[in-house]
């Protein structure tokens, strides 16, 4: 297999760089991570000008690609700039809308590409962990339409979302994966409140409570009581997007300690003549590779038609990424020695990021775990 970058993917990788390079700086990152919404809207529509929304997407769903290496490409540039607006949300709700929505829900597609709305996924719950089918939001049928009731927790961006791709059962048992339905819910709905908070990493998140939803007929998203399928599809290229932004946040960590370690003097001479240290190094610079090539067998494994095979190599890259990520936040940090625990360094960030990127979407040893059950399936 050929796992080189068409044309077209190796020129929007070099163009995305250079932006992320040259126009957000961590100083821009962390004035966008204080604005109100903890990312920035200007930000948000250049990205999607640039064609980094849209090559998230088949050119069928209105987009520029959509394959697993277009996402690959995408994310990497992200995670050197340690990136904080809600592309990662926009891709999985948008792959679910893209996977199961009406013409009329399509738009609210084109409107993610465009850079003219933002969209939110609302699928954990504060009970749930990582789980996907632990579902206690309810919705109930109402006449034509649906009532929803119950709460979700972390939703990235949810304060100052446009769209919320809403998971609620609507039969079955509390942690069945029968029964889940998914619904299109406009910010503003009466009866949706949204309480925000800063998160540690940098942006904001928000607990939802639904009291109440009134919501029509044409906001479920596909077929009710069947939308699990359809949230796993969502969520996996949610994770593969991940685990691509993680190998770009350890290339920068890596760059970072490397160049401390050629410049930082000790008894006369760079701290990288000690043999110990390189040796670290190079371990380190050896499990990002193997992160690296995860994440390429991911992103070969994301369309396969075998849901097996497709969920395993997810998994798998999911799980190398949470630990080799925590063990590039841990070298790189202690290579620095104390400077590395700075807020005006930009690695401590990068360390933060990776350790967070380790919990979203199930964390090392969810994954392995996953894996295990999937290889028994």
């Amino acid at each position: 297999m050929n796992f080189e970058h068409t044309e077209d993917r190796r020129m929007l990788s070099d163009m995305l760089r250079r932006f992320v390079a040259e126009q957000y700086d961590f100083a821009t990152r962390e004035r966008n991570a204080r604005l109100p919404q903890g990312y920035s809207p200007d930000f948000w529509r250049r990205y999607a000008e640039l064609g980094a929304i849209g090559a998230l997407f088949a050119e069928e769903h209105g987009g520029l690609g959509g394959a697993g290496f277009d996402i690959t490409v995408v994310f990497e540039a992200l995670g050197r700039g340690l990136v904080l607006e809600p592309l990662l949300d926009a891709l999985m709700v948008g792959s679910a809308i893209a996977q199961a929505g009406n013409a009329a829900q399509r738009e609210a597609l084109d409107g993610l590409i465009a850079g003219s709305i933002t969209a939110a996924l609302a699928a954990a719950e504060p009970q749930s962990g990582y789980a996907l089918s632990d579902v206690r939001t309810r919705a109930e049928r109402s006449g034509d339409g649906w009532v929803l009731n119950g709460a979700k927790a972390v939703v990235a961006a949810g304060e100052h979302a446009d769209l919320f791709l809403v998971s609620a059962r609507s039969a079955g048992a509390d942690d069945d994966e029968a029964g889940i339905s998914l619904f299109l819910v406009s910010a503003g709905t009466p009866g949706l409140t949204a309480r925000g908070y800063g998160l540690i990493d940098g942006g904001r998140a928000a607990e939802l409570t639904f009291d109440q939803v009134a919501l029509g007929p044409d906001s479920l998203l596909g077929e009710a009581g069947a939308g699990y399928a359809l949230l796993e599809h969502a969520t996996g290229r949610g994770m593969l997007a991940l685990c691509a932004e993680a190998v770009g946040a350890m290339d920068c960590a890596r760059d970072a300690t490397l160049e401390y370690l050629r410049t930082r003097r000790q008894f006369g001479v760079p701290i990288g003549s000690f043999q110990a240290l390189q040796h670290r190094m190079a371990d380190v610079l050896l499990e990002i590779e193997q992160a690296r090539s995860a994440v390429i067998n991911a992103a070969a494994a994301l369309d396969h038609p075998d849901r097996v095979t497709r969920e395993r190599a997810l998994s798998a890259a999911k799980y190398t990424i949470g630990r080799i990520g925590t063990l590039v936040a841990e070298e790189s940090i202690q290579l620095h020695g104390g400077i590395g625990m700075t807020w005006e360094l930009p690695l401590a960030h990068y360390a933060k990021r990776l350790v967070m990127i380790d919990h979203q979407l199930g964390d090392e040893d969810h994954h392995l775990r996953r894996y295990i059950a999937l290889g028994q399936a």
